[in-house]
């Protein structure tokens, strides 16, 4: 009994089994996932166009153009559609919802063409109906031409898709008004038909559609009259879209698919990578500025998908000097229509603000390689978000920093940018004037009194070869004599070394290093014109001359012997220094090298112990500290005796992408900094965010951590946030939002937050931004400001912090404070930084030059260096720590003291200044940072890059210096250091 009832069930099972195998090939056979399904849907397809081929050859039987085919044609097309029959029936099979099927269009067309072929058959008599509907087949040509791989691109695919829809409604709209006038209405006796031809009715059904009606063809059924009633309206809105947009597809495909005619003797590049309406307006507005004067170099953008109206808008207006071409620098085929061989460089745009950092660098550098593996020789300047994807691009074969390859890592230059505000107010700005922008002489203006002092000029960082008449001169006496003869700022030199033509940008180095032949300079200057003076400067033809004017190519025989310049400048330097030794009672004390390797204290302040660097030795190193060690709480003592301190704000999740606080802490940790001078930095933020980081700074000495957030007062009152010496607010949240707008919410509130608790002071209170230095008249009230950096991803958020306090506020009304926030450098923008690559392609150094200002000494060797060592901070070897740092400067923002000026301060000018600080302690000045007319209680200051020689000093000015390393720039080092001494 038991295997009667188990048999059956078995049966029933294995049929169930054998059904489901069944229904699943039928589904891939019609998805076409197998090659017989391939087959299949392409076999239908094809005897569609068949069948319809044969409606349209009765048609044409019918109307009389003698086109006569022989009756066995009937059973042609029976036979195809007893193949659409066993086709709709495997349909059917596997068709999910049954009765939707019934509904589908394909089905709605079998129903109406497959019964009236079999009833002719059956009568011998061909009808033609309602056949026209195999028009509708036309539908599946995108799917067929995707199957056969001729339709690859977006373009393609598109395009199939507008075209198949078009011809399909049109035959079918002409077929059914064939139909009906050729037949009349029914019910209308005598019959009202008309006899038209089919290419008439095609006629009529473009006419209508285009909507231009010319009238000498006209349906007079009622049946036919309805039908052109409701398909004026589809067929209004079908000609209107589908027609312009084929049109525009066509038309882009054809310009942007084209090929670029390299022109022997024409410079030009290829932009590509983020290629976007703001990207690209940035990119132009800055690149024109920086060809302006040049031979014209025009910029073929390669974009991996079509341009927005906007950006063809922007493209029209820039025509003379652009070109759009659609394609990827991942595909050889659109590298070689852009000429990239042939091109003066590729320059390839990041997306600044992308939530996936990481994937934007990773696209970037597969974009580098492709490029690099088809053309090797071809320069590639490179956006970068990321520090730590620098690493990849040193392994791409071809890639050499030496031929002008460049990476302009955006993270590294913002974050050190803002590090070296927090320790020299306003730098930021400075460096912006004289590298990328022009500076906001209208501010300056407003606010100094005497305005015919600063001039119309606007100076920059420029490049250009030395005399070789200042070889083996030190830099300091190049400096000088280019400051009084040539009126020319010397920032540094580059200097080239070894056989592979290795070099290195040396920015006020020490006394030590001699300038060699051949050596380019970086100056400050008006015009290119000025720099020139440099090279041509000729110590036996020049010597004399007083006027720079008068300074031009001379073409002597090399030069009668005179006295040299160092002579000279070693006989005044006599006059002003006694026995050999700086005088006592200068403001600054200089420490002789040696005393700083045998330094005054370890990375935890033990006397008597060696400073610990890293390998490069260029940044104070220690033992790894653990988390909780570092972690500061509310009861902490540390917390509690906090005091000119950096505060650093940091706002982020566990999910957020890292910002790299490891580029922000290096240049605070540099080891041409003493000891002493090294500020504690808090991180004040989510622990899940800052735990992320730590293993990448916890080899850095004097950091601290605060779990907490920038937005509540309480633990801005636990890291004692109004005795910081610098504030810095950072963000790594990105919003969902479109508006850009929102992009900066959590670091604009938290800047009118800390703006918030800022306090007034006694009287006898300093400045908050420079304390414990003499900046003026002491007696006068003032306001305590908490100095505020804080980055800004969308510049125009700016509105939201440049705002003039509220009139009910207990702080005096300054109205110049509004626009004074970015001059003064409490503002960063990310956008600042896209100025950097139109920048670099005309001159790489400059950004050589950047970087080592900014970042403390990074470059393209250091870089292979740490590479070499697996980029991981270890203590370094003691042979080491005296090379690396002597020949660094540092940038600091000294005061102007009486001390310094000796005597000359009342009527003293900046070239008194300039000279006596060169002169007496080898330090640099380069800038100027002015108070504004008053009323200003809170002691606001405006920048002016490159003071004029002749522009007289005031008491409270304080001075942009590259300041040697081991020279003192706080009052409590001087002071240890004259015990020292």
């Amino acid at each position: 009994m038991g295997k009667d009832v188990w048999r059956p069930r078995k049966r029933k099972q294995s049929s169930v089994y054998w059904i489901r195998v069944f229904f699943t090939q039928v589904e891939m056979m019609l998805s076409a996932q197998t090659s017989m399904g391939c087959v299949l849907v392409i076999l239908v397809f094809l005897l569609n166009i068949g069948s319809l081929i044969i409606y349209f050859v009765n048609l044409a039987e019918a109307e009389g153009y003698k086109i006569s085919f022989p009756d066995s044609i009937i059973y042609v097309d029976t036979g195809f559609n007893a193949f659409f029959l066993f086709y709709f029936g495997l349909r059917f099979v596997a068709a999910d919802d049954k009765l939707r099927f019934w509904l589908e269009l394909n089905s709605l067309v079998d129903f109406f063409t497959i019964p009236p072929v079999f009833v002719s058959y059956y009568l011998n008599r061909n009808w033609l109906g309602l056949r026209f509907l195999r028009a509708l087949r036309l539908l599946e040509l995108p799917r067929i031409l995707q199957f056969l791989r001729v339709t690859k691109n977006n373009y393609s695919i598109k395009l199939s898709k507008l075209f198949a829809v078009f011809i399909g409604t049109w035959l079918t709209a002409a077929g059914f008004i064939h139909l009906v006038e050729n037949n009349g209405d029914p019910w209308v006796q005598p019959a009202n038909s008309q006899s038209i031809s089919y290419f008439k009715c095609m006629y009529l059904v473009m006419v209508t559609m285009s909507t231009v009606g010319y009238g000498d063809v006209v349906v007079q059924t009622a049946l036919g009259r309805t039908f052109i009633i409701f398909f004026i309206i589809g067929g209004l809105v079908l000609f209107a879209n589908i027609i312009p947009e084929v049109v525009e597809i066509v038309e882009s495909h054809k310009s942007y698919k084209s090929s670029y005619e390299v022109v022997s003797g024409k410079n030009y590049i290829v932009v590509c990578g983020n290629i976007t309406l703001e990207s690209v307006t940035t990119f132009l507005q800055d690149f024109l500025l920086q060809d302006m004067g040049n031979v014209c170099t025009e910029i073929l953008f390669l974009g991996e998908s079509l341009p927005s109206l906007e950006l063809e808008a922007v493209f029209k207006c820039y025509s003379a000097y652009t070109t759009f071409f659609y394609g990827s620098a991942l595909n050889s085929g659109d590298l070689k229509r852009v000429g990239m061989e042939s091109a003066n460089a590729c320059l390839i745009l990041a997306d600044v603000c992308s939530p996936q950092p990481y994937t934007e660098d990773t696209c970037n550098i597969m974009r580098v390689l492709s490029i690099k593996n088809h053309y090797p020789n071809t320069r590639v300047i490179l956006q970068i978000i990321q520090s730590r994807n620098k690493v990849h691009l040193p392994n791409i074969p071809n890639w050499d920093w030496r031929r002008g390859d460049n990476i302009i890592c955006l993270a590294e230059l913002k974050l050190g940018f803002i590090a070296q505000s927090c320790l020299v107010p306003g730098l930021s700005t400075l460096l912006t004037s004289l590298f990328i922008g022009k500076e906001n002489t209208e501010t300056k203006r407003k606010h100094l009194k005497d305005k015919m002092l600063l001039g119309d000029k606007d100076y920059k960082v420029m490049t250009f070869q030395l005399s070789n008449d200042f070889a083996d001169m030190t830099f300091i006496e190049v400096c000088r004599l280019c400051f009084v003869k040539l009126n020319l700022v010397l920032l540094g030199v580059e200097l080239k070394f070894g056989s592979r033509g290795e070099s290195a940008i040396l920015i006020n180095p020490s006394a030590r290093i001699k300038l060699h032949r051949n050596t380019m300079g970086f100056f400050i200057a008006h015009s290119l014109a000025e720099v020139k003076k440099a090279q041509f400067y000729c110590k036996a033809c020049h010597s004399d001359v007083q006027d720079p004017e008068q300074i031009k190519k001379c073409h002597c025989k090399r030069r009668l012997h005179s006295r040299s310049f160092s002579e000279i400048l070693k006989l005044r330097s006599e006059s002003l220094v006694s026995h050999g030794q700086p005088a006592k009672s200068r403001s600054l004390i200089v420490l002789p090298p040696q005393r700083f390797v045998d330094g005054v204290s370890d990375v935890r302040g033990k006397e008597n112990s060696r400073v610990i660097l890293d390998p490069t030795g260029r940044f104070h190193w220690c033992d790894a500290v653990p988390l909780q060690e570092a972690l500061l709480s509310c009861k902490d003592q540390a917390a509690l005796n906090l005091q000119d301190h950096i505060l650093v704000c940091v706002f982020g999740d566990a999910n957020s992408p890292l910002i790299g606080l490891q580029d922000f802490v290096m240049p605070l940790r540099a080891s041409n900094f003493i000891y002493h001078e090294l500020k504690d930095i808090v991180f004040l933020g989510s622990l899940e965010y800052l735990q992320r980081e730590w293993k990448f700074i916890q080899n850095f000495p004097k950091l601290w951590l605060f779990s907490g957030s920038a937005l509540c007062c309480a633990d801005l009152r636990a890291v004692n946030v109004r005795d910081c010496s610098a504030c810095a607010i950072l963000s790594s949240n990105t919003t969902a939002s479109r508006n850009p707008s929102l992009v900066d919410t959590e670091s604009i509130l938290a800047t009118l937050n800390i703006r918030s608790m800022q306090d007034k002071p006694s009287s006898a209170s300093l400045d908050a931004v420079f304390r414990g230095r003499a900046l003026g008249n002491q007696s006068e009230p003032c306001y305590k400001r908490i100095p505020i950096t804080t980055e800004l991803k969308s510049s125009p958020n700016a509105q939201f912090i440049n705002q003039a306090p509220s009139g009910n506020s207990a702080i005096p009304e300054q109205d110049q404070l509004s626009t004074t926030a970015a001059p003064a450098g409490a503002i960063f923008s990310d956008s600042f930084l896209n100025s950097l690559l139109s920048m670099t392609y005309y001159n790489h150094h400059i950004l050589a030059l950047l970087q080592t200002l900014v970042t403390s000494g990074t470059s393209p060797a250091l870089e292979e260096q740490l590479l070499e060592m697996d980029s991981r901070l270890s203590r370094s070897a003691d042979d080491m720590v005296q090379n690396a740092s002597q020949l660094r400067c540092k940038l600091a923002l000294l005061p102007l003291s009486e001390r310094l000026l000796m005597g000359v301060m009342q009527e003293g000018s900046f070239r008194d200044v300039y000279c006596k600080a060169l002169d007496l302690f080898g330090i640099l000045c380069f800038g100027l940072y002015r108070l504004m007319e008053e009323p200003n209680p809170y002691k606001n200051r405006f920048v002016i890059a490159r003071p004029a020689s002749d522009l007289k000093m005031l008491p409270t000015d304080l001075l942009f210096c590259l300041v040697p390393f081991n020279v003192a720039t706080t009052d409590g080092q001087r002071g240890e250091m004259e015990s020292r001494l």
